[in-house]
């Protein structure tokens, strides 16, 4: 029997693939057999309607499919009157892990469905929904290796899980209330005897705090319409102003968000990430002190969908840690870490497998500013002619995260944290071995950021001596920019990159973060950057604005402004360390920049509570003045600042307003930059610009830059993280340049 024999690639298991293949081959009229293995799905059919089937194949894929290629040949084929899901081959790495997806429509349809057996039940799933990598331990995945593993299938629910035409078809996570998991709540130690998800709402509603085993990780949640229950959470958890995530249903999100199209699509997204949207119907400000936006996510599994109907008000759902640590996943920790800020526990008995943190992203322009559960581990496609070789990239120090490069994809890990904190550092350890695991890698190579005391650099020295193989060390900034050029899949001679951020090691030994370098994956040179000033104190001017703000008026000439904005503070010595150059590394940051100015306008100017706070409160105003005059910056090699204090200061003797102030500097930054970003261009007879480094996750400052480049090919942030959670995979692009050029 003359057919065809299809190999289908990408994200294709564990998606209801094989049973999709099952019903469009029967509504084609096509027979013969489909199978997985260990390079993902394999289809064997003949039949008049073919070709129709083939075409279809990519074109209908199911929800969380995601195919890179359909290869069909020609075939001989054994007689076969009928089409089946045949049995599946060998597993391998090429297959691919499912992320975790959100609630499917019919999920939470049927637990809200009196007359549906999963009426209520907190961990109703199928084929196009629920848990994937949280669960998993080990490949292939089936249920025997995930943490559904003790929950042994009833009849029902094994009926469901062996019929092709049910949505439920090899679910691995298919549960009911009669076999698998269940939730219960505690309360000063014990476990309570009562609805878990009526006292957990009643708990909120009442202004208590409570813990929620969810699905990567625990909760802190309370009830963000309560200004005293939101001041007792930020008391418990001492965090003073760090905006707090927020979950509800669609049309709470819709009441109190600035919500378009865009922004309705990303936050229905199976990944279901938080979403910072503008403020609309006002919530109490101990949400978010002096924000602008709002991080909205929707509910994310069936728990979360009950308590919310329970509780009739959005909730604040934030990491459920100690300060610094990783989210807690095990009860156990939970009860210890937790119970000094929960005034009770919302619990599950189905084990968790891996910490995945929520993603943070923006609708417009769309931009992943955490990439975490529901992306990964989604996989990007490497820009054509790079080398295919398995490469281990480890990024930086601070929203630390792996890359693993292979057959052409790189699988971007998950955020996991800044690697100060001893047990961020275990995670990071844990999670570099554990996706080595999943994907089948063998390095041949691995990549590290500049900086030799970064722990992610240490970590690399030594898995390539261990190993046997070279050692890539790529400078921060261009990594940033590599990453912007991968993901737009650039693949030319020249380009140029804009990238702007706190701080990176530049290799004259000086700490760089407003840059303009010309080059490519191989290896840049720098064209312009920020005039440098001194970080006094280090580490601490990175937390204290002030400092920053001293140093840029003394070096414009105004230091009479510094002693009447800042005469409170000890001005003497930080000045004779910076004169002295003694724990003060010259520095032509960006961000730095953006704290200075923030400390002249008297937002967070002694310390920062969190990092970003400066910065954030100073994009909030900017927002706010709106189109204004830029701010002139001297130009050339060096962009000097100095030009920009002058006009700054005048506008403060003048009496100008806070936000008209905020939007002529970032208006002049962003003229500034783009002007020398022309420059080297026209220079280097390229128009491809990559923009890339933390600071352009402020989309106003993103959209001023954009709208001065226009004419430009741009390379913008987008799924890959402008900031340090991007790094891994600019450098792992980085390392394939370099092995191709030997």
């Amino acid at each position: 029997m003359l057919g065809r024999r299809i190999r289908v690639r990408g994200q294709v298991q564990g998606v209801g693939f094989r049973p999709f293949v099952w019903e469009l081959a029967r509504r084609h009229g096509v027979t013969g057999t489909v199978l997985n293995d260990a390079e993902g799905v394999l289809v064997e059919a003949a039949g008049e309607g073919l070709a129709a089937f083939e075409a279809a194949l990519a074109a209908e894929a199911p929800p969380l499919a995601r195919v890179d290629a359909v290869e069909g040949t020609d075939a001989d084929l054994p007689p076969c009157g009928d089409f089946t899901i045949a049995a599946s081959g060998a597993a391998g790495a090429e297959t691919r892990v499912t992320p975790d997806a959100a609630t499917c429509a019919d999920c939470a349809a049927e637990i809200r469905d009196p007359s549906a057996r999963r009426f209520g039940y907190p961990f109703t799933n199928c084929t196009n929904c629920g848990p994937r990598l949280t669960i998993l331990r080990a490949l292939p995945y089936d249920r025997a290796r995930t943490t559904m593993a003790p929950f042994e299938m009833c009849a029902a629910c094994r009926a469901e899980y062996e019929d092709p035409a049910d949505r439920r078809f090899h679910a691995q996570p298919i549960a009911c209330p009669a076999c698998g998991p269940q939730a219960w709540c505690e309360a000063d130690g014990a476990r309570l005897n009562a609805d878990p998800i009526a006292t957990a709402a009643r708990w909120l509603r009442a202004g208590r705090i409570v813990a929620i085993k969810g699905l990567g990780g625990f909760h802190l949640a309370c009830d963000a319409t309560n200004p005293a229950a939101l001041a007792l959470l930020r008391e418990r958890k001492r965090r003073p102003a760090k905006p707090f995530a927020l979950m509800a249903p669609l049309e709470t999100v819709a009441r109190h968000a600035v919500l378009d199209d865009t922004a309705r699509a990303r936050l229905t997204e199976p990944a279901a990430p938080i979403v910072l949207l503008p403020k609309a119907a006002p919530l109490p400000e101990g949400v978010a002190p002096g924000q602008g936006r709002l991080g909205w996510m929707l509910p994310y599994t069936p728990l979360h969908h009950l308590l919310l109907d329970a509780a009739r008000r959005p909730l604040v759902m934030t990491s459920g840690n100690l300060s610094g640590e990783p989210q807690a996943i095990g009860d156990d920790e939970a009860r210890e870490k937790l119970s000094g800020f929960a005034d009770g526990f919302l619990m599950h008995d189905r084990e968790i497998a891996r910490r995945l943190d929520d993603g943070v992203e923006i609708a417009a322009p769309p931009m992943v500013l955490r990439r975490a559960r529901g992306r990964v581990p989604g996989t990007l496609e490497l820009p054509p002619g790079l080398p295919h070789a398995q490469v281990a990239a480890f990024g930086g120090q601070l929203k630390s995260a792996i890359c693993l490069t292979k057959a052409g994809q790189a699988m971007l890990s998950h955020h996991l944290g800044d690697l100060d904190d001893p047990l961020t550092l275990e995670e990071f350890l844990r999670a570099d071995a554990d996706l080595a695991e999943l994907l089948g890698h063998a390095p041949e190579a691995v990549a590290v950021d500049l900086h030799p005391e970064f722990r992610a650099t240490r970590h690399g020295h030594a898995r390539a001596d261990a190993l046997g193989v070279p050692v890539f060390e790529v400078q921060h900034h261009h990594a940033h920019m590599a990453a912007a050029l991968g993901e737009a899949g650039w693949r030319g001679a020249t380009a140029v990159g804009l990238v702007l951020d706190g701080l990176g090691l530049g290799p004259d030994g000086t700490v760089w973060g407003g840059e303009v370098l010309v080059g490519g994956y191989a290896g840049v040179a720098r064209a312009a950057h920020l005039t440098p000033a001194p970080l006094v104190g280090g580490d601490r001017a990175q937390a204290d604005p002030w400092r920053n703000a001293v140093v840029r008026l003394d070096a414009a000439g105004h230091g009479a402004l510094a002693e009447r904005l800042f005469g409170h503070l000890p001005l003497a010595p930080l000045r004779a360390a910076a004169m002295a150059g003694v724990n003060a590394p010259l520095s032509s940051s960006a961000g730095r920049l953006y704290d200075a100015v923030a400390a002249c306008l008297g937002l967070c100017p002694e310390r920062q509570s969190f990092e970003g706070e400066a910065a954030m409160a100073l994009q909030t105003l900017s927002e706010r003045g709106g189109d204004a005059r830029p701010y002139p910056f001297g130009l050339g090699p060096e962009i000097d600042p100095a030009p920009m204090f002058d006009a700054l200061a005048r506008d403060l003797a003048a009496g100008a307003p806070p936000e008209t102030i905020a939007a002529r500097f970032e208006a002049g930054l962003a003229k500034a930059f783009a002007s020398a970003a022309r420059a080297a261009c026209d220079a280097a007879g390229t128009d491809t610009v990559a923009l890339s480094g933390g600071c352009f996750q402020n989309v106003s400052l993103l959209a001023r830059v954009t709208a001065r480049l226009d004419g430009l090919r741009l390379c913008p942030p987008g799924e890959v993280p402008a900031n340090d959670g991007g790094l891994a995979f600019g450098q792992a692009l980085v390392a394939l340049a370099r092995m191709e050029s030997g």
